[in-house]
């Protein structure tokens, strides 16, 4: 049956091509989406189509694409691939777009996820001519149920000029009520407190307006989320676990966390899902969570009883996790809430609530300055995602990772970051198998001292202690007695790139 109860707005369905044809060169899309969830299938594969159409025949044809965060291979991927993308915003993982990024042949806008929506709203982006979004369904008042994400979807739906709407089979009926979209933010002068002071608090209403004078287009479709297998927690991963979970204890002992701990936020990944996992056997009940993504390890939380409620803008989770969710949806729903990422990610409420942050690298040095997008200080990964929004603001700080990448031959821990989103200061706690550094309080020194000590892997230890002795002898740049002439080479180019590679 159709799942657009409104007679009027029904008369508007159409093919994806149809719809895509609606789409002209040059025009800035905002689409939605968030870490693979939520986002429209159909009508960007039909785009893609009719751009390589026009490629073929002399034409020029690209469009801007805003979004909420990542989507899937049939929407980054597909325009990417027909070389449909002259600009995007503002995160990306899709590994087509990334090596165009790379190669200087599109491109992008790298930025904090809490400051899409206020940005596209203060105008600094320019004017938005069509909004793609998916919904799960169209009330009879013309009202729209959102789907897996949330995203920006609320201000591409108000400040488009015009509107698709993609409604998705696939997801279930019972996420109707999940949602709590808030219509109160404001421009300054004009903006008032946001009325949010617990996790479970909801401010907004469960659907999604829009005029629809500006809604063109309906499509339906039956496509599921670009879900993606976890890996199984394994070594590196439980000790990582372990070191934080003996951390909380320790701060909990110290009356410095309550036994429910605070408002948990973790990144999107293997790491931080196996930390959640950790959880479940650990000694702290009636958890609550304020984060971007509800990841496979909170699910689990939920069914073991020992979070409560977990509020984010998004799913992300396994093909297993997303199958479970949708034969079950409507249990789910009284423990979960998706909102607006504008309110996901607000460094006021993330400061006010307290929220305990947990995020992934590519590389810390020494003094605890993190690198969280960049390879080698150049190359695009991804993007910073929500990183800095719940970094700086947290109650307390964590970034984590294995100590070596690439089979050992690279060092996670370097002399010096090639690249730094978040600056030393708004770095509380590093984590890796090898131990916990607690930087709260610590000076540079101290710091360089702690993470060497605590997360470096012991391969590395020699060389970034000998890193600190020529940097306060003043002897950098001579060659080490301490090491082995065979490893001068690779000793040197460490210190000068933070290149671990023999």
């Amino acid at each position: 049956m159709s799942r657009i109860a409104n007679a009027a707005l029904r008369a508007k369905l159409m093919s994806a091509r149809d719809a895509a044809a609606l789409v002209e060169n040059g025009m800035t899309l905002g689409l939605s989406g968030f870490t693979g969830s939520g986002y429209p299938k159909a009508v960007p594969l039909a785009l893609a189509e009719r751009i390589e159409a026009a490629h073929a025949a002399g034409q020029p044809f690209r469009v801007k694409v805003w979004t909420g965060a990542s989507t899937g291979p049939e929407l980054d991927g597909a325009l990417a691939k027909a070389d449909g993308i002259e600009f995007r915003l503002p995160y990306n993982s899709d590994p087509i777009a990334r090596e165009k990024i790379n190669r200087g042949e599109m491109n992008y806008f790298d930025m904090h996820l809490s400051q899409v929506a206020p940005m596209a709203w203060q105008g600094f982006l320019g004017p938005l001519d069509v909004a793609v979004v998916e919904v799960s369904g169209i009330r009879a008042d013309g009202s729209l149920i959102p789907s897996s994400s949330i995203g920006n979807n609320k201000t591409w739906l108000d400040r488009a000029a015009k509107v698709i709407l993609e409604v998705n089979r696939w997801q279930s009926p019972e996420l109707e009520g999940m949602h709590d979209i808030y219509y109160g933010t404001a421009l300054p002068p004009n903006r008032v407190p946001i009325p949010l002071t617990r996790p479970h608090d909801r401010i907004g209403e469960a659907y999604l307006r829009c005029d629809p004078a500006k809604i063109v287009a309906i499509v339906e479709t039956d496509a599921p989320d670009r879900n993606l297998p976890y890996a199984a927690p394994d070594a590196t991963a439980g000790a990582i676990a372990g070191h934080l979970i003996e951390f909380f204890r320790h701060e909990v002992a110290k009356g410095r966390l309550p036994p429910s701990l605070l408002p948990l936020q973790s990144g999107v990944g293997n790491i931080t899902n196996a930390v959640l996992s950790g959880l479940l056997d650990a000694p702290f009940s009636n958890l609550t969570s304020f984060t971007e993504v509800i990841q496979d390890g909170m699910i689990d939380l939920i069914d073991a009883g020992k979070l409560l409620l977990a509020s984010a803008t998004a799913f992300s989770v396994s093909p297993q996790a997303a199958e479970k969710l949708n034969a079950d949806m409507a249990r789910y729903r009284d423990r979960m809430i998706l909102r607006p990422q504008e309110i996901s990610n607000h460094p006021e409420l993330v400061r006010r609530l307290g929220c305990v942050a947990m995020n992934g690298l590519i590389e810390a040095d020494i003094y605890g300055n993190v690198n969280s997008t960049h390879i080698m200080g150049s190359r695009i990964q991804n993007g910073i995602g929500g990183s800095g929004d719940f970094a700086r603001n947290a109650f307390i700080s964590i970034f984590m990772t294995p100590s070596t990448a690439k089979g050992g031959a690279i060092s996670a821990i370097v002399p010096q970051a090639s690249h730094v989103d978040h600056i030393a200061q708004d770095v509380q706690v590093v984590v890796t198998e090898q131990g916990l550094a607690d930087l709260r309080g610590l000076s540079p020194k101290q710091r360089a001292a702690t993470i060497i000590a605590n997360c470096a892997h012991p391969d590395y230890r020699p060389a970034l202690e000998d890193y600190v002795r020529r940097a306060r002898t003043g002897s950098y740049g001579q060659q080490s007695p301490s090491l082995p002439g065979e490893a001068l080479s690779w000793h040197q180019r460490f210190m000068d790139t933070g290149d671990m590679r023999a």
